[in-house]
């Protein structure tokens, strides 16, 4: 997973998400819409709290998070959205799991089907790969902090385990434990780098070199879709290629 995760880094830190602010922007409104679906309190809606988060740290609007809040109540008019889940494969045996949200699904599913074929990769039945992520809190902290201090502080709150990752720890948490979970690290004086609940891979898949190209390609293209608001993916890439991308 040291790979995958080192990459996802080194991608953040080119500014690669900085170039397409303002397709970041249009995933993280959708997910304020959506949330805000269940209340418009971020009090006491968890969805809600962690996207509203999500959009202030691209630098979202205030105006534009309060628009979209409404528009999720019904307080304002907008389109009906729908979340939808694909599975599918890339180059080497790879398994994708993508979520969507969408006001047309045939668009969607022709634009998925479309990038997909176009890159090595296929469209699967509902079920194929999905059994093979865990949706997880994630918490990554850097390796001037111990691990003993990184599970202590999050431990009873429901720290599950401390991961080595490469260059970082990750703490991990059920899904819904990462409000407890992030104000014991708070508490502790501990802030991570970067916090989100997400899906992990139960196993990795090893790439070769030209493979692992041709995944990125893939997974890049998978995201620059409108309707896709997250790209999950099960490969692990190769010592040389991470040496390329530094």
């Amino acid at each position: 997973m040291a790979g995958h995760s080192k990459w996802k880094n080194i991608q953040h830190r080119k500014g690669r998400q900085d170039a397409k602010r303002g397709k970041i922007f249009t995933k993280v409104t959708k997910e304020i819409i959506l949330a805000a679906k269940n209340g418009g309190d971020p009090d006491t809606n968890p969805r809600l709290r962690a996207a509203v988060e999500a959009a202030r740290a691209v630098n979202l609007p205030k105006d534009k998070i309060e628009t979209a809040i409404k528009k999720g109540t019904g307080e304002l008019a907008s389109d009906a959205l729908e979340e939808i889940i694909y599975e599918g494969y890339g180059p080497g045996g790879v398994a994708l799991l993508l979520e969507a949200v969408t006001d047309n699904k045939n668009r969607t599913v022709a634009d998925v089907r479309h990038v997909l074929s176009k890159n090595g990769g296929s469209l699967g039945a509902s079920g194929c790969v999905a059994w093979m992520f865990d949706k997880k809190g994630v918490f990554e902290f850097p390796k001037t902090l111990s691990e003993e201090k990184v599970l202590e502080a999050g431990l009873d709150a429901g720290v599950e385990d401390v991961v080595d990752d490469g260059d970082t720890w990750q703490a991990r948490c059920a899904p819904e434990d990462f409000d407890a979970v992030r104000a014991a690290f708070a508490a502790a004086g501990l802030t991570p780098t970067s916090a989100e609940i997400t899906m992990i891979p139960q196993n990795t898949v090893a790439l070769d070199v030209e493979t692992g190209r041709k995944m990125l390609k893939l997974y890049d293209a998978l995201e620059d879709l409108d309707d896709v608001q997250n790209v999950y993916a099960n490969f692990d890439l190769p010592d040389e290629l991470m040496a390329e991308m530094e």
